[in-house]
């Protein structure tokens, strides 16, 4: 009985209830954290292999012995205790600091990576290894973001592991980063010295057609015009058969990066998104604005290079692609979408910024078999659901009136359904048609003035 309640003591956050299990993870990430902060600094750098070693055993071991003793022992099923009273998932004052912390990061890596040398050669070994050469900020940011996504989903993975979908999708975001958006670009580096990503495609990769890119990529020879037809395949054919019959959840849940390190290293603050009406407006206004700016980019610089630059010139074209690299592809999706997160909830920019999103999310509202179907009988209004809801839907709203969820910005994660306590959401695909939506007609034969919220 005594090590029951032990385990059950784990849902309270305060030290004192903290099991030797997770006090020996929590030795070893101070172990990692150390000898991160030393090598940033300039300490050990003639012994980089030594100081990477016990950086990744802190932090990798560590975290998952952490993970482990958290919830190894406790029964299979929902973990939502305490969730609003930890500091770092709830704003608190850790929260704010690790939202600092992850934002000068984000700054620090992408306008002034002079300043991070020592964690640079921190890297060397594992990029002498494995590619032949030192190591750069790029490889860095690619290496602690492979290694948060399989951390964290192993995390993820001991969370939510009464639930099938969620292993299987989590296997599968985890298997993409590492395997196309990590191994495979060092693999064809090495072969051609060109490393494509071959899981990011225009909208999202946004200069994927823009002309210089297309240009640089098709001087790799076939590999380079793989990579163009790849991506135009991806972009104009497979996204909309795709999401046709799937929804977006095939990509945003399964496949990107983005949505992998939300999905994983953004689950503690999935429930911080903002469920507001108000918030919804902004969405709406936001991604598509962002979707029609680079589609608007895009064909000018397209028919301005078939014109000689005749139309916007050299240097506008060039001030153009800039500002949208430096708004939105630097400031918005990395120092905001993910420095961000203890603030704003781990999909801000899946939900407001995002043109590939964007790009299926009008398709999965219009013309997508997938939808969320709900048992409004058996809903008892708990509100797990929508306080779970990452992209900041009220799924309750719709779960209390027995209506199917059928909104663009859902990327059918499925955490609603995880955390349901009474089966009331399931997600599926099925016929599409007028029914869809799960709207009931009155007794007039009009649509309920509830019901025109969903159809706004």
């Amino acid at each position: 009985m005594s090590e029951v309640n032990s385990s059950l003591s784990l849902a309270n956050p305060h030290p004192a209830n903290y099991n030797g299990t997770q006090k020996l993870g929590l030795a070893l990430i101070a172990i990692g954290v150390l000898s991160l902060a030393l090598a940033w600094v300039g300490i050990g750098k003639d012994q980089a292999l030594y100081f990477f070693i016990a950086m990744l055993a802190g932090l990798m071991g560590g975290g998952l012995i952490y993970f482990y003793g958290t919830y190894g022992k406790l029964p299979a099923g929902i973990k939502n205790n305490r969730v609003f009273f930890s500091s770092i998932a709830s704003r608190g004052a850790l929260g704010w600091m690790l939202g600092i912390i992850l934002t000068g990061f984000y700054i620090s890596l992408y306008f002034f990576p002079k300043y991070l040398n020592g964690l640079i050669s921190l890297f060397d070994p594992l990029s002498q290894l494995v590619r032949g050469k030192d190591s750069d900020q790029w490889f860095v940011y690619g290496t602690f973001y492979t290694i948060a996504v399989l951390v964290m989903g192993i995390k993820f993975m001991m969370k939510y592991r009464h639930n099938r979908y969620q292993l299987i999708r989590t296997s599968s975001v985890t298997f993409f980063q590492l395997i196309l958006a990590w191994t495979l670009p060092i693999i064809m580096e090495n072969l051609y010295n060109y490393g494509p990503y071959l899981s990011y495609f225009w909208p999202l990769d946004y200069d994927a057609i823009f002309p210089g890119s297309l240009s640089y990529v098709l001087k790799s020879g076939k590999l380079g015009q793989f990579v163009v037809v790849w991506g135009l395949i991806m972009t104009f054919v497979a996204t909309p058969i795709l999401t046709y019959f799937f929804g977006k959840r095939w990509y945003c849940s399964w496949v990107c990066g983005c949505g992998g390190l939300a999905e994983t290293a953004g689950d503690p603050f999935r429930h911080l998104s903002d469920k507001s009406l108000r918030a919804w407006k902004i969405e709406r206004w936001l991604i598509h604005s962002v979707l029609a700016f680079i589609i608007i980019l895009t064909v000018l610089l397209l028919v301005d290079n078939a014109a000689t630059g005749k139309v916007l010139g050299d240097a506008a074209g060039k001030s153009l692609a800039k500002t949208y690299s430096f708004l939105i592809g630097s400031i918005f999706a990395g120092v905001i979408g993910t420095g961000f997160y203890p603030i704003l909830g781990n999909r801000a920019w899946c939900r407001f910024g995002c043109p590939m999103a964007a790009y299926m999310g009008i398709i999965q509202r219009f013309k997508s078999r997938f939808r969320i179907t709900t048992n409004g009988a058996q809903c008892i209004s708990c509100g797990n659901c929508s306080t779970y809801c990452e992209m900041g839907i009220d799924v309750r709203w719709y779960a209390q009136r027995g209506q199917n969820i059928v909104r663009a910005s859902c990327v059918g994660c499925g955490i609603c359904s995880a955390v349901c306590p009474r089966g009331v959401l399931k997600l599926e695909t099925g016929p599409e048609n007028a029914q869809r939506t799960g709207i009931q007609l009155d007794s007039h034969g009009l649509i309920p003035l509830e019901a025109v919220k969903i159809l706004d």
